[in-house]
Formats: structure tokens, sequence, C-alpha cells
């Protein structure tokens, strides 16, 4: 019910913001807006998708930021060697997948934390990039990979379609699936899960595995959008998908979250921005609004908790 409670108040946030920006900034509700407005977060969205099921598990992945950008250029040197699109796709999310098996393993075999793990996996990353390609963005990609070959006007039903489907999968999987209830299990109780039979570490390996595959895809949805892909993408993607799961009412502890609620989270983050500059409001103030949302979406989680535990406490007493 919790969850559910944190959906409807976001759900209210949401169509006050637009009721606001209806009377005082009516050109925010241009189709070009909504247009610009999904394609600037189709990568948050997307990746949002593998985070939730990473802080479920009660784990954390914050270098999916620097991942994003090595698999951006990863797609863009092998569309260069004019290879399928598939095989484009598949390098791609190779890569991501790479790099989220590396954080599953030292994160669920060697029982490294997940913040030590993957902050130190953004600052190699990052680094490595930075040092192989000099700083230099990939250009002169061929012009079948541009919109994935698609026009421009079609391109955002492509994918928005992707982006629909995998949402359902996995709000499909995290409600019918064994494997779901492993994740819900082991980030509510990793010990407790282990006594009922959950591989909790292959779990882990598994969330964090898949974390990086959607990086990679979203990598390389986005980088089709440009003529030239740079090697400095993803500057502060990880804080932005990271507060969308948390404001969308999934549980920093783990344990507790729905795929819905972390759309919600990435439509009201996504809408924030473009609408304190619609009316006005200096792009100073979008990082501190943002920091009060997520506090505040932090503070509701935590009292929520305690609330329900001292409720479980007094009817055990009772």
């Amino acid at each position: 019910m919790i969850h559910h409670r944190r959906e409807v108040t976001i759900g209210v946030t949401i169509l006050a913001l637009a009721a606001i920006l209806r009377i005082a900034a009516p050109g925010y509700f241009t189709r070009e807006n909504f247009i610009d407005l999904f394609l600037a977060n189709l990568p948050v969205v997307i990746i949002a998708l593998g985070m939730t099921v990473v802080i479920l598990a009660g784990e954390i992945d914050i270098s999916v930021g620097s991942v994003f950008a090595v698999c951006g250029v990863v797609a863009g040197m092998a569309a260069k060697l004019h290879l399928p699109l598939v095989l484009v796709l598949a390098a791609s999310c190779a890569t991501g997948l790479l790099f989220g098996a590396i954080n599953g393993l030292l994160v669920g075999y060697a029982h490294i934390p997940s913040i030590v793990v993957t902050l130190a996996m953004m600052i190699a990353s990052r680094d490595a990039l930075r040092w192989v390609t000099q700083g230099a963005w990939v250009q002169g990609l061929p012009a079948n990979f541009q919109w994935l070959g698609f026009s421009q006007g079609l391109y955002p039903l492509i994918a928005g379609s992707i982006a629909a489907s995998l949402a359902a999968a996995f709000a499909w999987a995290l409600r019918y699936t064994p494997w779901a209830r492993a994740v819900y299990l082991t980030g509510s109780d990793a010990d407790a899960a282990r006594l009922v039979g959950v591989n909790t570490s292959r779990v882990k390996l598994a969330v964090l595995a898949c974390s990086g595959v959607l990086t990679g895809l979203a990598a390389l949805l986005n980088s089709v959008r440009f003529d030239q892909i740079p090697t400095n993408a993803g500057l502060g993607l990880e804080m932005r998908v990271i507060a969308a799961v948390i404001i969308g009412g999934t549980s920093i502890t783990g344990g507790r979250g729905t795929i819905l609620g972390t759309l919600l989270g990435v439509v009201l983050m996504g809408a924030v921005g473009p609408g304190l500059t619609f009316l006005g409001v200096s792009a100073y103030w979008e990082r501190a609004i943002q920091g009060a949302i997520i506090l505040t979406a932090v503070l509701i989680d935590a009292t929520s908790e305690r609330s329900a535990l001292l409720k479980h406490g007094a009817t055990a007493a009772a």
C-alpha cells in the first residue's frame, strides 16, 4: 500500500505541475517540445528500469553514466565498420553486459559493497575512455546509423515502442516471476533469503548485469540521434536515474518498489527542468529543486518504514 500511495502522490504532483504550466506557459504543451523531452529522457527511462531491480536487490550502480559513454563510443566505432545494425546493437549491449557482470561478480561473490565497486568502475571506465580516445569524438558515422535507419519523424515512435515494451516486460516480470521474488527477498533481508534457498550472489550478479545491458541499449538509442558521438556523454546521468527511481517509491534500502513508480519518477524529474525554463526561473534553481524533491522522497520513505515497524511491533506485542 505504501508504494501505491507514493505513485498517487507523484501522479498528483505531475498533474499540478502540468496545470501550472498550462496556465503560465502554454508553449510547453507543443508536440515538438514533448518529442524533445521524450528523446532527452529516453536513456533515463531505459536505464532506470535496470536501476530499479538493482536497488530492489539492495544494491546501487553509480557507474551507469560512464558505462553509457563507453557503450556509445563502441556503438559508433562498430557502425563505422559498416556492421549490420543488429551487430552494432549487440556490441553496445555486450559492452554494457561486460561492465555489469564485472560489477556483479565483485559485489555478489567478492562481497565488496556495490557503492565502492561501481564508484571505482565509474572513475576507471571514464578515465580509460578518455585515455583511449584522447577525448576525440566519434565522427564520420554512416548515414544508415542515424535514427536507426528510419526517418527523424518515425524514430520517436520506434524508440517509444521499445521503451514501452521493456517497461511492460519488467513490470510483468517483477509481478509474476520467481526471479522477481528472489530480487525482493534479497533486498528485504539477504540473510533470510539465503535461508529459504535464494542464491543472493547470483541475484546480485543478475541485476547488475541487467543494468549493464540496458545501459548499452540506452547508449545506442541515444547515439543514433546525432551525427557524432561525444566521449564525455552521460555526465550526471547516474544521479538522474537514481533520483527518478527513489522518487518513484523504490526503497533505497531495497525490497520495495514498482516499475510504474519509476516511470512516474522519470516523468516528474524530466519535467521539472524544462518547466522552470518555460516559467522563466533561473536554471540554477533546477538542481536545488530536484535535490529538495529527492530529500522529500527519502524522508517520506524513512517515515513510512518507521511507521510500518512501529505498527508491526505493536501488533506483535498485542
